[in-house]
């Protein structure tokens, strides 16, 4: 305090010396830093579910509180999406359809297109409709919903004026669809990146975390019984996380031979039966896929029941092997002992490949449909007209269904199966419902349901550009229903998991999902021809076509820098520039890993050489 206390001094009468114009920069500085530091202390309130995510933290430790914090994170990206996706595509086609601010609407009339392609109907609810028509058309996406803005077909504008001003429609949907792409890209890569560090610095020195954790774990500056609680059952759970990987690790270092050998015959046998059950569930999907596209649109068959059947086979068969997949997994992974962090990341990917595949067979037997011109079907138009003629909004339609389903399925779950496996556990003693217990929250299968969920809203986004809000409101809910039924009918985890590593690894499987969804994205856009009959590519062969169309009308030299960026001379020289810096900053951060261990040997010769010195210096004061 002393020595604050004369540096003020000193300051003070070094600002005597200033000039009024100085003094006030210094001043308003000060104030300046004062107010941004108020403000951000300020923010850090409005954190969306920042109590409840600090809450679950101190309860059920890190590990669980790592999935609650990414579903917050999907929350925000669905936002901002829905907001980008909003502003410049659904906003000014509403403004422009009710005539706001003088706005006017342009149409271009189709060239060289055969009428047959432009004709489209929409399902559009007329007269009276029964309420369960409504709850039907609700779930399904079609009626009423059909002619909304929800989907692609609504959007069959060329162009808006506003006053002297046009906005080209066809170029914004596309420039839209690829910026939140992009921005998906950049965010979870950002996020990735910090929490690889993290996950680098912990791995590289777990000596250096026990001694973070134990020395400057605790934060001082809390006053409330309650959030010191927390910090000490959060500060519990990451040593408990710490000290059973330890533990496992001295375990499998003492491993004889004998004993490895076994290990390795037990996981590789394992593995093999987890192959055996991924080829059964692709098979199987591939196989139903198959027939109910042969046998669904039967005409002659009278029993619309039967047929209804047929159609949602394939979707029946995905969620049966989403849900009995993911209980083989867990179940198998406990007899190949590997740390608990480790079991969740090879459970993911496991996981991963049958739910993700499921959207790959769905799409494949849709393009198939649409683009299937085994009979001359598609002669006129390039694609099925007269079973899709407006294809877009058809496949809009099944992803809007697989996000309901999806949601449908998580709330029946917690509501058919967590809570009455509660009440049975609490209020029945036999022995059988006892052995089942109370079930641990499993990370895995949580965070495999929203990236399954996100998968199909970025896939989904340009065939139905509101989707993303849909999602919000889902991703929403769920948090609150993951939340209850955490706190009501689970048990915290026997084995707790770190969430450094477990953030970063729930963010490679999104990355893994968002690169899936760039596949029927860039298929649709640039192979797939656009409909006819709706929509704002209408007058183009495929969507992708605006992009160059939009080029030809700029000047020509403009015209001849961007071709020739585009082209071969630029892109291979470009690619070995970028090979040649990749390289540098490779063999650079190698040498600065190599610096950093030098740095980290001299530091530990250095703590023996003190400790030889208090040795020394120990004896002689003992022997003088």
């Amino acid at each position: 305090m002393a020595e604050k206390r004369r540096i003020r001094d000193f300051q003070q009468a070094d600002t005597e010396h200033l000039s009024k114009w100085k003094k006030w920069r210094r001043t308003s500085s000060k104030s300046l830093k004062k107010a941004l530091g108020e403000v951000k202390g300020l923010s850090s309130y409005l954190v969306l579910w920042r109590h409840d995510i600090h809450s679950i933290e101190g309860k059920f430790g890190t590990g669980i509180q790592s999935y609650f914090s990414f579903l917050r994170f999907l929350v925000l990206l669905n936002f901002i999406i829905f907001i980008l996706m909003f502003s410049f595509v659904t906003l000014p086609t509403i403004i422009s359809k009710y005539g706001i601010f003088n706005s006017t609407i342009a149409y271009i009339s189709p060239k060289n297109i055969d009428d047959t392609c432009t004709i489209y109907k929409p399902s559009g609810n007329k007269g009276l409709v029964y309420f369960y028509t409504y709850l039907k058309d609700l779930l399904s996406g079609t009626g009423f919903l059909e002619v909304t803005s929800l989907f692609y077909g609504y959007y069959s504008i060329d162009a808006v004026w506003i006053s002297i001003m046009s906005y080209n429609l066809p170029l914004a949907y596309l420039l839209a669809t690829f910026a939140y792409l992009t921005l998906s890209s950049l965010w979870i890569i950002k996020r990735s990146v910090e929490g690889f560090k993290q996950n680098l610095v912990h791995d590289a020195d777990p000596f250096q975390s026990y001694c973070n954790k134990v020395f400057a774990g605790w934060d001082f500056c809390i006053t409330d019984p309650s959030a010191a609680r927390l910090k000490h059952r959060s500060l519990q759970y990451e040593l408990q996380t710490d000290l059973q990987e330890e533990k496992l690790k001295q375990k499998i270092a003492e491993r004889k031979m004998g004993e490895k050998l076994r290990i390795y015959t037990l996981r590789i046998f394992i593995n093999i039966i987890v192959i055996a059950i991924l080829s059964g569930c692709f098979y199987s999907i591939y196989r139903v896929t198959v027939f109910s596209q042969e046998n669904s649109s039967d005409t002659g068959n009278v029993n619309s029941q039967v047929n209804l059947l047929v159609q949602y086979l394939p979707s029946m068969v995905i969620t049966l092997a989403n849900f009995i997949g993911p209980l083989i997994f867990a179940f198998l992974i406990r007899f190949e002992d590997y740390t608990p962090a480790f079991e969740i990341k090879l459970t993911l990917l496991r996981c991963v490949f049958v739910r993700l595949a499921n959207i790959g067979v769905l799409l494949f037997s849709l393009w198939s449909q649409i683009a299937g011109c085994g009979s001359d079907k598609c002669k006129p138009c390039g694609y099925n007209y007269k079973l899709y003629p407006c294809w877009e909004s058809d496949v809009g339609q099944e992803m809007y269904k697989l996000m309901i389903f999806d949601f449908i399925v998580i709330l029946a779950v917690a509501l058919f199966a967590d809570f009455p496996r509660k009440l049975l556990v609490t209020h029945c003693s036999w022995k059988l419902v006892q052995w089942f217990g109370h079930k641990e929250f499993e990370i895995s299968d949580n965070v495999l349901e929203i990236i399954y969920g996100q998968t199909i809203c970025w896939i989904g986004t340009f065939f139905s550009p509101l989707l993303p809000a849909i999602a919000t409101i889902k991703y929403f809910i769920i948090f609150y229903v993951k939340k209850i039924v955490l706190i009501h009918t689970r048990k915290p985890a026997a084995r707790p998991i770190r969430a450094s590593s477990s953030n970063f690894f729930f963010l490679v499987v999104l990355l893994i999902g968002l690169l899936l969804a760039f596949i029927p994205l860039g298929f649709s856009i640039a192979r797939i021809p656009s409909s006819k009959a709706c929509g704002p590519f209408r007058n183009y062969n495929t969507s992708w076509e605006v992009i160059p169309d939009t080029i030809l009308q700029f000047p020509t030299g403009l015209q001849q820098i961007l071709f020739g960026i585009a082209s071969e001379a630029f892109a291979v020289p470009f690619f070995v520039i970028l090979c040649i810096i990749m390289f540098y900053v490779i063999a650079l951060a190698r040498a600065h890993k190599r610096v950093v261990e030098q740095l980290r040997e001299q530091l530990v010769l250095e703590s023996r050489d003190k400790m030889f010195l208090i040795r020394k210096i120990a004896e002689a004061q003992r022997y003088p």
